[in-house]
């Protein structure tokens, strides 16, 4: 652990600050600190910049209520530059996108960015916007009791892949596994921020037990 008095606020007494979720891993937003803000953010636990066009500091989510708290914060190796993961409240960007990015500016043929997150929200796509010959479509159409024998299925899948020890084969089942799951979880209104959640609150208390066995 370093201390605030190693790091190395610029010129103007700033240091920039990525802001990332810590759900989704996106970045969030780019701003700046300076020593007082930083204080601050440590002190109340929730992310307060500079402003540079209002030449005041700025607590993030006090107007609009979209507070930003923060999980961890990390200098890079020149200690002037300052990643902040967060858990927020709600959208980074003061426009009500979730994230200040989102002016895409370049995009490869070849390469496609992919998440957890996208592809829930592509599965939830085939729910509200019904598409003809999707199989996802097809799911949410048949019901619960379709989705959850193909995710009993999948399970089967995995189990025998898995004993025969074909890794290949057990990277493809749970993939689909994975993708039943999912779209279990958006039928029944379950999202990856209640799992994401509940593992983190299981790390805490296995934490804590592992702390016990060792006083």
């Amino acid at each position: 652990m370093i201390n605030i008095d190693e790091l190395k606020f610029d010129e103007k007494g700033l240091i920039p600050a990525i802001i990332i979720d810590s759900v989704t891993k996106e970045v969030l937003t780019l701003a700046y600190m300076n020593r007082e803000s930083l204080e601050i953010s440590m002190e109340k636990g929730l992310t307060c910049f500079w402003s540079r066009s209002r030449n005041e500091l700025w607590l993030k989510g006090e107007t609009s209520g979209n507070y930003q708290h923060i999980v961890s914060i990390t200098a890079d190796c020149d200690n002037d530059a300052l990643k902040i993961v967060v858990e927020k409240d709600g959208p980074a960007c003061h426009t009500g996108e979730e994230s200040c990015f989102y002016n895409k500016l370049w995009q490869s043929d070849s390469k496609n960015e992919f998440s957890l997150e996208s592809l829930m929200t592509l599965i939830e796509g085939r729910k509200t916007d019904k598409k003809e010959g999707s199989y996802t479509t097809y799911l949410f159409e048949k019901g619960l009791d379709k989705i959850l024998k193909k995710v009993g299925e999948e399970c089967t899948e995995v189990i025998i892949a898995a004993k025969d020890n074909d890794i290949k084969e057990t990277i493809y089942e749970v993939s689909d596994l994975t993708y039943h799951v999912m779209v279990m979880m958006i039928e029944m209104g379950i999202s990856l921020k209640d799992i994401h959640n509940e593992l983190a609150s299981r790390h805490v208390i296995d934490h804590k037990v592992k702390q016990e066995k060792m006083t």
